[in-house]
């Protein structure tokens, strides 16, 4: 499911539009979505690093299905047009009634994939230990690697673009949303480069398949649906902390 959300974000900032049919087929509820346009890259860099994520991302889908065969699931409704928008006004960087148009330009772009690619990585890292398959085990950590690649990409960029304060604010509504601990991390800590979120340990934190819902549904509260996914996700795991 989270797949599929990065998966579209992505090719339609890259390619102005999303994964081709005959990737979203599955069990469960197939959904389309709203919203999604080419991003308008300035920075020729910036635009070959989405294009390589946005590639990554397409072959990640393409191999979970695979690998799961009749298991995988469809593509749920997905929305990434007013979610941005709900995302950025709980993080305090629109006021109310304002619109965040994540695709208008890079510094929103980079901000949007910040949302929730660090999710990403928590999500991987804390569905580890519910994974008894070794096979399955490996994939998860392969995909893990590279999404970890992905979002310290993202920090990095976002460092030098200086946007730690929109990071910070985007950082503490996760933490509003996934429940009374204080993990999430912006790019800027204790006034220096923070490109890498750890623990005292060195170690990157994980987040419950509970706690990643209530960050893409956009609640702190037990829920089946809402933000990025207004019918809910698809599978076993479909409910919020």
């Amino acid at each position: 499911n989270l797949e599929y959300l990065e998966a579209e974000f992505y090719a339609n900032a890259v390619h102005g539009h999303g994964l081709p049919d005959s990737l979203t087929y599955g069990k469960g509820r197939r959904g389309g979505v709203e919203g999604g346009r080419e991003v308008k890259f300035k920075n020729r860099n910036i635009r070959q690093f989405a294009t390589e994520i946005a590639r990554d991302e397409y072959d990640h889908v393409r191999f979970l299905r695979g690998a799961l065969g009749s298991a995988a699931v469809a593509r749920p409704a997905i929305n990434i047009r007013q979610s941005f928008t709900a995302a950025a006004t709980a993080a305090g960087l629109i006021k109310p009634g304002q619109t965040f148009d994540v695709y208008a330009n890079e510094d929103n772009f980079l901000l949007g994939a910040f949302i929730f690619e660090d999710v990403g990585v928590t999500a991987y890292k804390g569905a580890a230990p519910l994974i008894s398959n070794k096979t399955y085990l490996g994939a998860a950590a392969g995909i893990l690697a590279v999404e970890a690649y992905h979002a310290a990409n993202i920090r990095t960029v976002l460092f030098n673009r200086g946007l730690g304060a929109a990071t910070d604010a985007i950082s503490n509504a996760r933490d509003s949303l996934d429940g009374p601990s204080d993990d999430d991390q912006g790019v800027i800590l204790g006034g220096k480069a923070n490109i890498v979120p750890t623990d005292s340990n060195g170690l990157a934190f994980g987040r419950t398949p509970g706690q990643v819902l209530n960050i893409v549904y956009l609640t702190p509260k037990v829920a089946n649906c809402g933000g990025f996914y207004p019918h809910g996700v698809n599978g076993q795991l479909h409910t919020s902390a």
